[in-house]
């Protein structure tokens, strides 16, 4: 069916993101700093910070790897 809409992703402040292309600096994982229309997202090797639209953040994650602890691990 064209123009089928699917529902927006569930993404939360704090979750960590693997993204399908690597940043730069050779990470593929990404914090959610933002969240709206507008995702924005910090690498976690080297600290940079995007705002990507919401389509095209959705576009490139490949999943959601869980929510940030205090000990900079993550998970269910």
């Amino acid at each position: 069916m064209i123009g089928l809409m699917r529902p927006p992703l569930e993404i939360h402040i704090g979750d960590v993101v693997q993204m399908r292309k690597p940043h730069p600096c050779g990470e593929y994982r990404w914090v959610v700093t933002r969240v709206g229309s507008d995702i924005g997202i910090r690498c976690l090797a080297c600290g940079r910070r995007v705002m990507l639209p919401r389509s095209r953040f959705e576009k490139g994650v490949k999943k959601v790897l869980g929510p940030i602890s205090l000990e900079g691990t993550y998970g269910s």
